[in-house]
């Protein structure tokens, strides 16, 4: 048998969204139902808006989530009906190269639900990230499903499903930031907020955020920032540089996704230190960087997707230090919204005064 519940859906590029009945199939083997809590409002999920990821509209819209199991398939062993999880989108396949080799945050082959929700008309939906989390339910793989401690908020466990995971892990598991380093994070919305105060825990010594928005600086203090840069009216590899007695930051993390936000984040590290990519960039844009530069500088240049998280390994880790008050998961959820008011979070986002806007069931 199957349900309905109400979602919200993309219907096509740059229309806006809008609430649909959706019909969420019963639990096949693999698979489990999950009644949504709470679910963050990400970037990646206006992109699916735009058209930025694919065409593959209608888009079932959501994916930075938290819930509880309503119900498991067959052979599904790990999670059970009345756990509260929160959700990934990288369930690991553990019969890849990567997973072998004993590497499974580079998964090469992520796996989600294999049946499709639909609209009423037998309409096929395309879950963002293969989650689809603006609904009151939604069916995805088990291994989706990252159980953590009930006593968290769902407004809070959600983040760790995207933006914050991959903010936090660009820092420690990508950038490998150790006591007294030093680091710059370039862009400070809400993945590198998170990357500030990732870096915050892993004991970084002295971290600069460079941004062209003085509220989205002084919103870096509190995350843990010890110098900022407006890079509108300063160069801000040298403001680097001058804040690292002339040698540049040890980690770079540039959370922009941007060409030219790269090569400062590359001119801006010292000798052998490291230049993390968490922001996304769009298909078109291009690099260049003079190949003696990359050559003689050495250090290394990393990508970071996700964060390189593992979600049965990073989520409770860090849902625990939260609720041990090491770090202030909470400090990233600016306001709680309903359903009907996603279209509207989508515009503040281009007003720059929310790191996240979170819908609560």
């Amino acid at each position: 048998m199957s349900q309905q519940v109400q979602g919200v859906i993309a219907p096509g590029k740059n229309e806006p969204v809008r609430i649909e009945t959706i019909v969420i199939p019963d639990p096949g083997p693999g698979e489990a139902v999950v009644k949504i809590q709470a679910c963050g409002v990400c970037h990646t999920d206006l992109h699916y808006k735009q058209g930025g990821i694919n065409d593959e509209f209608p888009f079932l819209l959501g994916h930075e989530a938290a819930g509880v199991v309503e119900s498991v398939g067959e052979g599904v062993t790990d999670v059970a009906p009345g756990d509260f999880v929160v959700l990934n989108w990288r369930a690991v396949c553990g019969q890849c190269r990567a997973c072998l080799r004993g590497r499974p945050w580079y998964c090469f082959d992520t796996h989600n639900a294999k049946q499709k929700m639909t609209l009423l008309d037998g309409t096929e939906l395309s879950p963002a990230l293969g989650i689809g989390a603006f609904a009151e339910k939604t069916l995805v793989a088990a291994g989706q499903c990252t159980k953590v401690d009930p006593e968290v908020s769902p407004a809070v466990a959600g983040l760790l499903g995207c933006g914050v995971m991959a903010g936090i892990g660009a820092a420690i598991n990508t950038g490998q930031v150790g006591r007294g380093d030093s680091v710059a994070v370039i862009g400070c919305g809400g993945v590198g907020d998170a990357a500030i105060a990732g870096a915050r825990l892993a004991g970084a010594a002295k971290i600069i955020a460079v941004d062209i928005d003085d509220r989205k600086l002084e919103t870096a203090k509190t995350m843990g920032a010890t110098h900022t840069v407006n890079s509108r009216s300063t160069d801000p590899i040298e403001a680097i540089r001058s804040l690292t007695d002339g040698n540049g930051a040890d980690v770079v993390i540039e959370a922009v996704g941007r060409p030219e936000t790269y090569q400062q984040a590359f001119y801006a590290r010292d000798l052998a230190g490291t230049v993390v990519l968490v922001g996304v960039p769009t298909p078109e844009m291009q690099l260049e960087l003079p190949l003696i530069d990359v050559f003689g500088r050495g250090g290394s240049l990393k990508s970071s997707w996700y964060g390189d998280c593992l979600p049965s390994r990073d989520f409770p880790m860090l849902i625990d230090l939260h609720q041990q008050g090491r770090i202030d998961l909470g400090a990233f959820v600016t306001e709680t919204i309903g359903l009907g008011d996603v279209e509207q979070a989508f515009a503040r986002m281009h007003d720059g005064d929310v790191l996240r806007s979170v819908v609560v069931f």
